[in-house]
């Protein structure tokens, strides 16, 4: 069992990240643990690793954490066994078996004989089984290294596992073991991730937001189902409220019409009756009191039904705030595009691909385009773009206009301020005002204008990317997305697939989320291998 009670985290700078978070996660619980970028979750996960400790609170697991983080850097200079902490113990069982059985080797190893065997069996699971325990992480692929401390999971055998974004840098068969093992885990298991096909194999999913951990007792498709009543609620609650407040201002139109239309009857009738200067001051003066005792009553109801309102409001999920509003490709459907006919690359005089490439792209197509880590996805993305020439085979392309949107969001040049990208794609010859109007859709306020794009996270790269999209002339013919999903929050792949799905191009995606891709309703499928 993990209990925390009352943890509090500051960052370094005193600024708290998040205040008194309570929850307890029961012996082989599958817990979800999501929540919007920023919020605190891999934070979370280092605290209850041991990795950080908390400004306050306490935490009490019966069972050490095995914890894998989603940035492996950190390891590169040491061996496969170094980062598993199983160097010591191969090396004792080695010695034992060489004949030099003492004390020391027999401590180390602890009664440990199949450490060898566990080692073996689960590089071969996650099909590392031509790696050397002896080789360095620097030398394998995010995907790899990634695989080898999943393998680790395997070899400890631990009761409590901690995962952030396990599956981020795993292609699709690799998925798909992850995804077995979390169904037969009999472990606790705490998991960070974006991935809504993991997330539905888990039976708990814990929100985290800055109010603190909300509690779902289902999957991530029950969460959604009640997070969309809770929305729904929400948007009744604010329509409720801003009829309230039309109606307080109508009553205060009305109320101070009629004020005015007795004070000036009451005038009338004094100025017929001859009262005084002095009297018609008085009740002049009256008047205008009261005048503004009405107006003062009002605006303070007004002023707290707008408060409340603004509050209700800021409880929207940031997709409902967003206006879309893509130019439709002017290419007709069906057009032909581009078209490979027995195509093949080559690097140092040997094929990329093991069978040649034969597809055609028309107008209004959808694609994923398919194949393991290093099957060669990139190098037919810069022959589409005819950023590499073919050694074989021929290809058609007809006249289009193609953004090819990467992992690490490279169209948004890193040196300008957040209002200088937007600008550098306004080819309609927008105003400021318009520009800032289009920014302010895509969440970024005036404060955020003269931000630098260096400082942006991957999700505001991506919709700061969209935002100038909608703010060029037209929308490209082809749009091309390599692995979108891989550093975003899944507030911020909602705000994507809602994008994609009003764009009426051509879309060719290079993703290894099944989810994501029927999501965007991909029809067709580009296989490399």
């Amino acid at each position: 069992m993990l209990i925390l009670q009352n943890i509090s985290y500051l960052h370094t700078n005193r600024d708290l990240l998040f205040d008194k978070i309570t929850f307890t996660a029961n012996k082989q619980e599958k817990i979800a643990l999501i929540g919007n970028n920023g919020v605190g979750k891999s934070t979370l996960l280092k605290i209850i690793s041991g990795e950080l400790q908390p400004y306050e609170g306490l935490l009490k697991a019966d069972a050490k954490p095995y914890y894998i983080p989603q940035i492996f850097g950190q390891f590169n200079h040491l061996t496969i066994a170094e980062a598993l902490q199983i160097d010591d113990k191969l090396n004792a069982l080695k010695e034992i078996l060489n004949g030099n059985v003492t004390e020391e080797n027999l401590e180390i190893l602890n009664d440990d004989w199949t450490i060898e065997d566990r080692c073996n069996e689960a590089l071969q699971y996650w099909q590392l089984q031509d790696l050397d325990l002896s080789q360095k992480l620097e030398t394998l692929s995010g995907g790899q290294k990634t695989k080898i401390f999943l393998a680790g999971i395997s070899i400890h055998q631990p009761e409590l596992i901690l995962l952030d974004e396990p599956s981020n840098h795993l292609d699709f068969e690799a998925r798909t073991l992850l995804y077995s093992f979390i169904q037969n885990s009999s472990a606790t298991l705490l998991i960070v991730s974006h991935d809504r096909k993991l997330l539905n194999l888990l039976n708990t999913v814990y929100e985290l937001t800055k109010h603190g951990i909300s509690v779902y007792g289902g999957n991530y498709d029950f969460y959604a189902e009640q997070k969309q009543i809770e929305n729904n609620a929400l948007n009744q609650d604010i329509h409720s409220k801003e009829k309230a407040l039309r109606k307080a201002k109508e009553k205060e139109r009305e109320t101070l019409e009629r004020q005015q239309k007795l004070d000036a009857r009451g005038k009338k009738k004094q100025e017929k009756a001859g009262v005084s200067r002095i009297m018609m001051n008085t009740l002049r003066n009256n008047a205008e009191n009261s005048t503004s005792k009405t107006k003062s009553m009002h605006a303070e109801k007004i002023g707290g039904i707008s408060g409340e309102l603004q509050e209700l409001r800021s409880g929207l999920p940031e997709i409902d705030k967003m206006k879309f509003g893509f130019d439709n490709a002017k290419l007709h459907k069906g057009k032909i595009l581009f078209t490979a006919t027995d195509i093949n690359y080559s690097y140092n005089n040997e094929l990329l691909w093991k069978e040649n490439l034969n597809f055609q792209i028309l107008s209004g197509d959808r694609f994923a385009l398919k194949g393991k880590n290093g099957s060669g996805k990139t190098t037919l993305i810069k022959i589409i773009t005819e950023k590499l020439t073919l050694k074989q085979g021929t290809v058609y392309k007809a006249e289009s206009t193609i953004v090819y949107i990467d992992q690490d969001y490279s169209l948004i040049d890193n040196q300008l301020t957040i209002y200088e990208q937007a600008e550098k794609f306004n080819n309609s010859g927008l105003q400021v005002h318009d520009i800032r109007m289009r920014l302010n859709r895509f969440l970024f306020s005036q404060n955020d204008l003269e931000k630098s794009c260096s400082a942006l996270s991957g999700g505001e790269k991506m919709r700061l990317m969209l935002c100038c999209l909608t703010i060029s002339n037209k929308a490209p013919d082809i749009i091309i997305l390599d692995e979108p999903t891989n550093n975003l929050d899944i507030q911020n792949i909602e705000i994507l697939t809602q994008a994609i799905n009003e764009y009426q191009g051509t879309l060719i995606v290079v993703s290894h989320d099944e989810y994501f891709l029927e999501q965007i309703d991909i029809q067709n499928t580009i296989e490399v291998n």
